[in-house]
């Protein structure tokens, strides 16, 4: 017997087998997991009786809430796709998007009034604005808003057997940090085998409760929306990442699980009153998004209770093919051992498979030392970038996806990120990490979070520059920091000049924005010189 593979049936499960379980909780919301599945029916018939059509692109302007995630099977199920948009981004972006992918229609929060004022003078192609809370929107918004739109809708769930499992589900634009955004196009049998890798890899089950930090706009919401609801488990949604609200709902409702980027985790750990909650519920938290120190996994580890692993992907991977768990083979090791092999990159999950190459695309040794590209190849990789088949190709070498991001493997199969291609520093024919450089600052007492970018240098083209803010209450000179780096590292990757600033920049997710602060630096010039 052969089904279509789509992560519908992942909801029909939840409701069929979990259905009078709280599994979705909002707020002071709390839905079923049978209202869940009714409510997103009704959104499904809403969509078809207002002239949605297969193929159509939905797109959703929110924060965090059970009406985005309600979107995430809502509209796939209408046969379109769903479009989440990155609430950070400028009205211009957004104007880019929404034309370039030809979307019919924008649900929006109340929050994003003006921004979508701005938008529906200038976009070409929708038709349809749907506030999903009521709001001051004029005539030109249905004046029904989400709810009503759904109480006077009839509820269409859809027979997935006739799916085409190669269809699209889902379209996230990339951050665009070259050039414009470009559209990840996700199928709904690489959504659905996704899930089932990163199920087989980090085996959550019916009993966790996964808090919902990291955006769904943001790269399928690193997959927690499927796999949450495969399992059976509950979902508490985090409109805004704010660290005592956090540590707040991990008490109260007993959360097992959620992820960060390093800068969330920065900021949970030095919460002030941290030790006054209850967090004994935590099993574990994930880091991704960007690398991570040994220092940072140990103090979130001492600060929240349970263990604390990295991983890796990509929006065009749906996105985690890579884990940090400590593998069989390794057990037995050093505690500081473990934390090193914690905060690496990880080694590829079930279903998944990766390799580091060089520019022609031959292995380099597994010796930990030598630097290529990270190649991966799986079912979870995305069937392309919308209408952008010249950029797709630019992406693939021989069936493999080229991730951009520069790494060593180890005979363990254990992958270590030196850092993005765009990233690495080039200063007299040597390649420098900034990430490196990052870890060891991460470990010096009085710096809060930092960033290393290459800046211009007569002598050897470009050298290492340090962006450090330091903790609240601590202090640490130029030369201190300088000093402290050549304890660890060779002296030509000692940052040659360090600034103290209150906050380093960051996007819709919490990671630093380099390229804010490297590109003042090469203003004027033709093109960055390296040595």
């Amino acid at each position: 017997m052969i089904l279509p593979l789509t992560p519908l049936r992942f909801l029909l499960r939840a409701a069929a087998e979990y259905g009078r379980k709280a599994g979705v909780v909002c707020g002071d919301e709390r839905f079923s997991y049978c209202q869940f599945a009714e409510r997103v029916h009704r959104l499904t018939g809403a969509l078809r009786a207002n002239g949605i059509a297969p193929g159509d692109r939905v797109a959703f302007l929110s924060f965090n809430c059970h009406r985005l995630l309600e979107g995430y099977f809502g509209v796939p199920q209408a046969r379109a796709i769903a479009l989440p948009l990155n609430v950070r981004l400028a009205p211009e972006e957004q104007r880019y998007i929404l034309d370039h992918s030809g979307t019919r229609a924008v649900f929006f929060a109340p929050e994003f009034l003006p921004v979508v004022e701005q938008l529906r003078q200038s976009v070409k192609t929708v038709q349809w604005w749907v506030p999903l809370e009521p709001c001051a929107a004029g005539a030109w918004a249905d004046p029904r808003a989400y709810e009503k739109l759904l109480a006077t809708a009839q509820p269409e769930p859809a027979d997935f057997t006739t799916f085409d499992e190669n269809s699209i589900a889902e379209l996230f634009y990339t951050s665009g940090s070259t050039g414009q955004p470009k559209g990840v196009m996700l199928s709904h049998r690489t959504l659905y085998l996704h899930t089932l890798y990163v199920v087989a890899a980090l085996g959550p089950n019916d009993r966790a409760v996964e808090l919902h930090t990291i955006p769904l706009f943001h790269a399928n919401g690193w997959g927690r929306p499927q796999t949450v609801t495969f399992v059976g488990a509950r979902h508490i949604l985090c409109k805004r990442f704010d660290p005592q609200w956090v540590l707040e709902t991990v008490q109260r409702e007993r959360v097992t699980s959620f992820s960060m980027v390093p800068t969330m985790a920065t900021a949970l750990v030095n919460c002030p009153g941290i030790e006054m909650y209850d967090l004994s519920s935590l099993d574990y938290v994930f880091l991704g998004g960007a690398a991570s120190s040994p220092a940072l996994v140990k103090t979130v580890e001492e600060k929240l209770g349970c263990r604390a692993y990295v991983g890796y992907g990509l929006t065009e991977t749906s996105p985690v093919i890579c884990n940090a768990l400590i593998k069989s083979t390794l057990e037995g090791i050093s505690d500081d051992d473990r934390l090193q092999r914690q905060a690496m990159t990880g080694y590829a999950i079930p279903g998944v498979e990766m390799r580091v190459a060089d520019a022609s695309g031959n292995d380099l040794p597994r010796d930990g030392a030598q630097i290529g590209e990270i190649l991966a190849r799986s079912d979870v990789v995305m069937d392309g970038y919308w209408n952008e088949p010249e950029a797709t190709r630019a992406v693939m070498l021989d069936g493999w996806l080229r991730t951009g991001d520069m790494a060593v493997w180890d005979d363990e199969g254990y992958f270590l990120i030196v850092d993005r291609q765009k990233d690495i520093i080039i200063s007299g024919g040597e390649n420098i990490s900034s990430i490196e450089i990052e870890k060891v600052l991460a470990s010096h007492p009085a710096v809060y979070e930092s960033a290393v970018v290459g800046v211009p240098d007569e002598k050897w083209g470009e050298v290492p520059k340090a962006f450090v803010a330091c903790k609240p209450g601590a202090s640490a000179s130029e030369q201190e920091l300088k000093d402290f780096v050549r304890q660890h590292l060779a002296g030509f990757k000692v940052p040659k000049s360090v600034d103290f600033i209150e906050a380093l920049p960051k996007g819709s997710t919490g990671k630093i924005l380099k390229r804010a602060l490297r590109d003042p630096h090469w203003a004027g010039l033709e093109k960055r010189v390296q040595g």
